[in-house]
């Protein structure tokens, strides 16, 4: 299969979502740690991108570790914002994770901790998710040709798709130095926005000089020298696992949950009709790495679809006064635009409309204000 082209590999691993799209314990990590750069046969840029697109992964297995510093309070009191999944807590600090891959429709991630174990395991059209910590799992029947949930990246390949669907006129593609990634060789491949009022500096992305695989993904922000958010394999083997591997055999005293397949997640809408599985409309507003999402909130601080849900149990009370709360301590802005609340970081800027608006995007809060005057 294409690696880029043709990616579900790895794509709906992660088992989290956020409200804000484009990004427990673990290894204690700061950068990932390369080797002295390796002599390589010179390749331009454009190569590298043909490269990356014609290469055909059959099989992968190893360790991910990922870190994201945002410059964000705790992003896990979001989580009312976000649906309440409790894995938004891989927005900060480092993870660690091990990977499956054996074609399109057999993938397996787990999440680990000092804590436990967190597993998404695609067998087919069967999706599990279990954790270990409370013994409960889930079960869903995917529809055929469906793919699972939309996620944050899980692997440096993942994430480089996100990145070179921004190539257009406005990013410069350039070579970078050569490193050691999970002991392998490997090209980088730089993209630089040219906008300013992006938040991303450079994104540079380590492909493997033998099979053409990103092995390690950074985004560096603004005026910083150390990314902010990196996924990299510490560990990687090309040959395909074993079928075991995608079987899940519930643990004994397991609690299974049989969940519906419930709506697909692309509906075969696109850019400003474009909408979630919960029923919340979502535009877009601009291209490339300036595009701005643009939702609608409740009275609660939820977004649309969640508002048709009932709003009586005590779980979606307590969500809703968590988000509330963290709303009422971010800083009032307005402008011609209006009023609201921003919330910003190193790489992204949230603002909350008073009127019920929210706006996101890996950009400066002052995109944000001219999108909110459309």
């Amino acid at each position: 299969m294409s690696v880029l082209k043709n990616r579900t590999v790895l794509r709906w691993l992660v088992p989290v979502t956020a409200g804000v799209a484009v990004i427990g314990g673990g290894a204690a990590v700061g950068t990932f740690a390369a080797d002295a750069d390796p002599a390589l046969p010179p390749r331009t840029a454009a190569q590298l991108l043909v490269d990356l697109q014609t290469s055909r992964l059959e099989g992968l297995s190893g360790t991910v570790v990922q870190r994201a510093d945002l410059g964000l309070p705790a992003l896990a009191n979001l989580a009312g914002l976000a649906g309440g999944n409790e894995l938004t807590t891989l927005l900060t600090g480092t993870h660690t994770l091990r990977v499956w891959y054996s074609g399109e429709e057999r993938q397996r991630v787990a999440l680990l901790d000092t804590l436990g174990e967190r597993d998404l395991i695609r067998d087919g059209r069967d999706l599990w998710a279990w954790d270990s910590r409370t013994n409960t799992a889930t079960h869903r029947t995917l529809p055929a040709g469906q793919d699972g949930p939309p996620s944050l990246p899980a692997t440096p390949a993942d994430a480089a798709d996100q990145a070179l669907a921004a190539i257009d006129p406005t990013t410069a593609v350039t070579v970078g130095r050569s490193a050691r990634v999970a002991g392998r060789d490997a090209y980088e491949l730089v993209l630089t926005p040219r906008d300013a009022d992006s938040l991303v500096h450079q994104v540079r992305i380590a492909l493997d000089a033998k099979e053409h695989v990103p092995l390690r993904f950074e985004v560096l922000a603004d005026g910083a020298d150390k990314p902010a958010f990196e996924v990299a394999f510490t560990q990687v083997d090309f040959g395909r696992p074993a079928a075991d591997q995608f079987r899940f055999n519930p643990p004994p005293g397991v609690k299974v949950t049989e969940e519906s397949a419930g709506r697909a997640w692309r509906d075969g809408k696109t850019g400003a009709d474009k909408a979630r599985p919960d029923g919340t409309d979502v535009r877009t507003v601009g291209t490339g790495w300036t595009t701005v999402l643009v939702a609608r909130l409740d009275a609660t601080g939820r977004t649309g679809g969640a508002a048709k849900a009932d709003a009586g149990t005590a779980g979606d009370r307590a969500a809703a006064d968590q988000a509330a709360g963290l709303l009422g301590a971010l800083p009032k802005v307005s402008g011609d635009w209006g009023s609201g609340r921003l919330l910003s970081g190193k790489l992204f800027s949230v603002l909350l409309t008073d009127d019920g608006r929210v706006l996101a995007g890996l950009v400066t809060p002052e995109r944000l204000y001219q999108a909110a005057r459309g």
